[in-house]
């Protein structure tokens, strides 16, 4: 007798795309739930999103209806001259956490650096983002410096960096 089949739903379809002025109550709501401090104020998204030198990435999924949600972001920064852009900030939604979409949003912010004409990828992570580190290890990135008290808390910072 075979066991009766079951029809799972496909994963959700992820749409990486730069944030646009109508993703920032989105982007606002989607700081506030990923992070507990050191969160980026409505004004500094508004600037990341209209800045030449930066990328706002958002991760988007669309339900049966075709109603989006945003579940996660990536910040770059990048500065003239240089071939090193810095990832300030990549998030995800807490409620979509462990199904990959880290790695995605970072897929996507390392082709924006390349894109950009950046041969190297910087970024700071918590020391005790356990969840963050293992991403970044597992994708290349190396840690060159410890920065004490470098969070709101107090908690020190672990630098990575990766060529690209």
């Amino acid at each position: 007798m075979r066991a009766p089949s079951i029809k799972a739903d496909p994963a959700p379809v992820v749409e990486i795309r730069p944030a646009t002025l109508a993703d920032l109550d989105a982007l606002v709501a989607l700081e506030h739930a990923a992070f507990a401090s050191d969160r980026a104020e409505r004004r500094a998204i508004r600037h990341a999103i209209r800045s030449a030198s930066m990328s706002l990435l958002v991760a988007i999924t669309h339900d049966a209806a075709r109603q989006e949600t945003l579940v996660g972001s990536a910040t770059l920064e990048r500065r003239r001259g240089s071939r090193s852009a810095r990832l300030s900030s990549i998030a995800v939604s807490p409620a979509r956490a462990g199904l990959g979409l880290g790695s995605l949003v970072l897929d996507a912010a390392e082709a924006d650096a390349r894109a950009h004409g950046c041969a190297r990828l910087r970024l700071e992570v918590r020391a005790d983002n356990g969840a963050g580190i293992r991403l970044y290890e597992r994708r290349g990135y190396t840690r060159f410096a410890v920065i004490p008290d470098y969070y709101e808390d107090g908690m020190e910072a672990w630098r990575y960096g990766k060529s690209l």
